[in-house]
Formats: structure tokens, C-alpha cells, sequence
């Protein structure tokens, strides 16, 4: 009964910070749109390329840091970064107001706060809150940067990326430790009980996942969440990482789980760009264009057997299965909607 309660806690956390990112994205898509011109042509697929390209020197410089010792501006960096994000959401959302250094005062004091309560108290509810606003507006952004195709491309590339970097190169576990000793809302906290204390806990240790097993899968070790798209691998909460553990302790008896932001963020950028781009002509379901509906349902199913894998007490690349699934429900809904194949995956202006 008590291992029930966790996973129910546990998913339940967890599905609410996947739905209100997919949904928060959905409702900024439009405004976001007419206040905001991120790229010149969002149907170019070279904004991939420098997308991920802009990846790989975010964590070589990220790597760099921790091995300097000057993580802290890494750290200054990214509550820089939630409080900026935020301040993109609150712009669009909050009612007017008097205007301070030219920014709408109750968006301002309302960033404000999420930076300073990211640097003074990143207890695991203000890492979520803060990761989910930011997941919202940073899924926003790229939805209306990217059209279809770059969008797809993207969620591809990531999703072989995520593979590679964490059952082969192995350098997101390096990352991760670097991470998760910050205590940002690059790693989302799901704990699992009510008591538990981010702040109180030591702090959880990847390095366990580098053991891999004779069939060449993800090791097991004594991580109990997901490894992610930008450098987040998932751990328990205790900081035990001696391999041993695994056969004496499961999943579910340590206090929280991890889930890297880029999980959540990175399948949302589909969902964001089939509402924007593909919902022309498309019937809607709850006011949502059905491919975007369905790449939700899509994400939610790859969420499913992922979580189902890490319950089990196995670490795993999470984009390969959170990306497959949104783009085979983003597909799907396509097809549904009478677009053709060409159509589906906007290839048309090259035919």
C-alpha cells in the first residue's frame, strides 16, 4: 500500500508538470507570436543545425565550468535564465500595469521573484515551478521558430543525441553530478513523500549509471529517473553510488525521483509547432488542432513505458521514447486530419 501511494505521488507530479508545460506552451504559442519574431523563416530546416550545434557548446563550456571549479556562474546563469523565462510567460499573461524600465510591473516583480526564490530557497517545489514556467515558455519560443519539418528534424536528432550521450559517450553523467550539485530547474525534483526535503538531502550522485550490463542496455545501478536531452541523468536522492545497492534497494524506497527540463521541453516544441503550423484546415478537439492533440497523447505514451522502465529500477535516455511517441501521435493526427505524408512532415515546398 505505501509503495502505491509513492507512485501514484510520484506520477501524478510528474504527469501535472508534463501537462501544464504542454498545455502553458499551447496557450503562448498565439501571443507569443504577435509580440515575438525569434527567427527570420521558421520553416528552415538549418535552424536545427544551429540549435543543436548551440547544444553541444552549452555543454562543452558547462563541462568546463565544473571542471574549473567555477560552477557557481553556471548556476548564476541559469536562475538568470528562469527568472528571464518567466518574464516572458507573465508579459503575455498578467493584466496591464504600470511599466517599470519599460516592462509591465506585475511581470517584472513576478520574475523577480521566481529568480530570487531559485537562488535563496531551490527547495524541490520552486525548482518545479520555476522549470515549469520556464519549460512553458522556452516550448512556446521554439514552437514558432521552428515550422514542422525543422521541428521534426529537431526532436530526431535530440533523440539520438540524448542515446548516444548517455549508453555510449557517457559524458551527460558528468554533466548531471555538475548539475544536480547547483540545485536549478535544469533537473525537475519529484519526490516521493510529502516530507521530503531537496534542500536537506544530499545530493544525488549519476556516476553509478556508468556500469552497463552484457546485453549492452542502460546499466543498473541505483538511479530510479530518467537521463535527458541536455545533460540531466537522473539519480536517487540518497548520494549512495555503489552499485551493490541496486539488489537491495528498489526504486520506489528512495525519496524522489529526477527528470532532466529538456525531457519535458523538448517533445513540447512539436506540440507548440503542429498548433501553429499545422492547424490550418485541421478539426480541433478542446479547441486544440488534432495533430497537436495527438502528439500530446503520443508524448503521454512514451512517458508511460518510460516511466514503467524506471520504476523497474533501470536509468534511460528519456528522448528517444518521449520523442518517438510525439511524433507518432503528431503523425497520426496529421493523417486523421486529411493532410498527406508530404503534407504531414512539411516536405511539401520541396515537391
Amino acid at each position: 500500500m505505501e509503495e502505491r501511494k509513492r507512485v501514484v505521488l510520484g506520477l501524478g507530479i510528474v504527469v501535472a508538470i508534463f501537462l501544464f508545460v504542454q498545455l502553458g506552451a499551447l496557450a503562448l504559442v498565439e501571443p507569443f507570436d504577435q509580440v515575438y519574431d525569434p527567427v527570420e523563416n521558421p520553416q528552415d530546416p538549418t535552424n536545427t543545425i544551429y540549435y543543436v550545434v548551440a547544444i553541444l557548446v552549452a555543454t562543452g563550456v558547462m563541462l568546463a565550468a565544473f571542471k574549473l571549479g567555477v560552477d557557481e556562474l553556471i548556476r548564476l546563469l541559469v536562475v538568470g535564465s528562469g527568472a528571464w523565462l518567466s518574464l516572458y510567460v507573465f508579459s503575455v499573461l498578467v493584466p496591464p500595469a504600470p511599466l517599470v524600465l519599460g516592462i509591465n510591473a506585475i511581470a517584472l516583480v513576478g520574475a523577480v521573484a521566481i529568480g530570487v526564490g531559485l537562488y535563496v530557497y531551490p527547495e524541490w517545489y520552486v525548482i518545479d515551478t520555476a522549470g515549469a514556467l520556464m519549460g512553458a515558455a522556452g516550448a512556446g519560443l521554439f514552437g514558432i521558430s521552428f515550422g514542422v519539418l525543422p521541428a521534426l528534424l529537431l526532436l530526431t536528432v535530440l533523440a539520438v543525441y540524448d542515446a548516444i550521450s548517455v549508453y555510449g559517450t557517457e559524458h551527460m553523467l558528468t554533466l548531471a553530478n555538475g548539475v544536480m550539485d547547483l540545485k536549478v530547474p535544469v533537473v525537475l525534483v519529484i519526490p516521493l513523500t510529502l516530507s521530503y526535503s531537496f534542500l536537506d538531502s544530499d545530493t544525488p550522485d549519476a556516476t553509478a549509471q556508468t556500469s552497463a550490463e552484457d546485453d549492452g542496455s542502460a546499466a543498473d545501478d541505483d538511479t530510479a529517473a530518467t537521463p535527458v536531452t541536455d545533460g540531466d541523468v537522473a539519480a536517487d536522492a540518497d548520494g549512495d553510488d555503489s552499485v551493490e545497492g541496486v539488489a537491495e534497494e528498489g526504486p520506489l524506497e528512495r525519496d524522489a525521483l529526477f527528470i532532466g527540463l529538456g525531457d519535458v521541453v523538448i517533445p513540447t516544441v512539436l506540440v507548440a509547432s503542429a498548433a501553429h503550423f499545422a492547424s490550418e484546415g485541421t478539426p480541433e478537439v478542446l479547441s486544440i488542432p488534432l495533430p497537436a492533440l495527438t502528439a500530446m497523447v503520443g508524448s503521454f505514451v512514451g512517458l508511460a513505458v518510460l516511466m514503467r522502465m524506471v520504476l523497474k529500477g533501470r536509468a534511460h535516455a528519456g528522448l528517444p521514447l518521449l520523442n518517438g511517441g510525439t511524433i507518432g501521435g503528431y503523425l497520426v493526427g496529421a493523417l486523421l486530419s486529411g493532410l498527406t505524408l508530404i503534407d504531414a512532415l512539411g516536405l511539401a515546398p520541396y515537391f
